[in-house]
């Protein structure tokens, strides 16, 4: 989802409609894949403990894009920000 929602910001001179079908089509091709794996998934884990997990590798993912393809610096508090997300994680994630 991450080149969907923000691959087309390196091709800002494309026509906006070709950025969206090309995002639908790349963002189609995931949920191939997401639906099957939650389905799959919620035999073991809550529905919120699968959206957790989801977001978590969507912050590590674009972290790394955003350095890597879009050349933009990760700044501290960027970090220190999905940091505590990754704290909040650890509370749904934590079996009580």
């Amino acid at each position: 989802m991450t080149f969907a929602w923000y691959g087309h910001l390196k091709f800002k001179s494309s026509p906006l409609w070709i950025a969206i079908l090309v995002s639908w089509l790349l963002a189609f091709v995931e949920y191939c894949f997401q639906v099957p794996a939650n389905r799959i998934g919620h035999n073991q884990f809550t529905a919120a403990q699968l959206k957790t997990i989801q977001e978590v590798i969507t912050f590590a993912v674009f972290c790394g894009f955003s350095v890597l393809y879009l050349k933009e610096d990760l700044k501290w508090n960027y970090i220190a920000g999905f940091a505590l997300i990754i704290a909040g994680a650890w509370f749904v994630l934590k079996k009580w």
